[in-house]
């Protein structure tokens, strides 16, 4: 379980402004990846279909629940934290505030339509799904690139380290809490996606800088054998398409 975060003010005693933000880059461009993707999985789906809607769909589920993690992280960790200690940067919190408030709305529309689809692999839920999909992609899209821009260099500035690293921890807990419910692959998917979203030249140092050493190994043992049949469900018949 994440350690609990201390109230939004100033830095906590003991700790200090300044934090590396490069890792959110990685998770913006698996998100980007994520919504690229899916609609035309969903697409692919040939009408009646019920075997292969049910594997795009359980990975679909997967994709939304991730979404609502991160923006719910963000929204714990980062907002009110800022506006204290940055109180210039309010308009561009404002922006991601509401931002993620259209995002839940869309979320809020796509996700009833997946039980439906899934169950039937009727084209005409595939098709009216996936548009909707396309549509949460493209508010997304722009939403990762303005929060890059106005949002993390701030953070950078005015977060402590400790501060930063709590969203990582919390997202491994929460994982970790449904993973019933999301499946026994989730954690192997969770370290697969970010390895994946690494420049293959930098990928082998940045996971002996980036991965402890007992995930290394048990990642080589089990994880990413179960990465790679996950990426294979998806995609059985053609090469994985490359995040970066």
């Amino acid at each position: 379980m994440a350690k609990k975060l201390p109230p939004p003010g100033p830095v906590p005693a003991g700790q200090h402004p300044g934090c590396d933000t490069s890792g959110m880059i990685l998770v913006h461009r698996i998100f980007r990846w994520l919504y690229r993707e899916l609609p035309q999985l969903v697409r692919e789906v040939g009408p009646g279909d019920t075997a292969r809607s049910a594997i795009v769909g359980r990975y679909a589920y997967l994709d939304f629940f991730a979404l609502h993690m991160h923006h719910e992280t963000e929204d714990m960790v980062l907002w009110d934290r800022l506006e204290a200690r940055e109180p210039a940067c309010s308009l561009h919190v404002g922006q991601m505030r509401a931002q993620h408030a259209e995002v839940a709305v869309r979320l809020a529309r796509i996700e009833p339509q997946l039980e439906p689809w899934v169950a039937t692999a009727d084209a005409g839920l595939r098709d009216a799904f996936a548009t909707d999909i396309e549509g949460l992609r493209d508010l997304l899209s722009a939403h990762l690139g303005q929060e890059e821009d106005d949002i993390l260099p701030v953070a950078g500035e005015v977060m402590s380290q400790q501060e930063w690293d709590f969203m990582e921890e919390h997202t491994r807990a929460t994982l970790m809490a449904h993973r019933k419910e999301l499946g026994k692959d989730v954690m192997s998917l969770q370290v697969g996606l970010l390895i994946a979203s690494v420049p293959e030249a930098e990928r082998e140092d940045w996971v002996r800088a980036n991965v402890p050493a007992p995930i290394r190994l048990l990642y080589a043992l089990l994880m990413k054998r179960r990465y790679d049949n996950a990426m294979r469900e998806l995609y059985p018949d053609r090469p994985v398409p490359s995040m970066v």
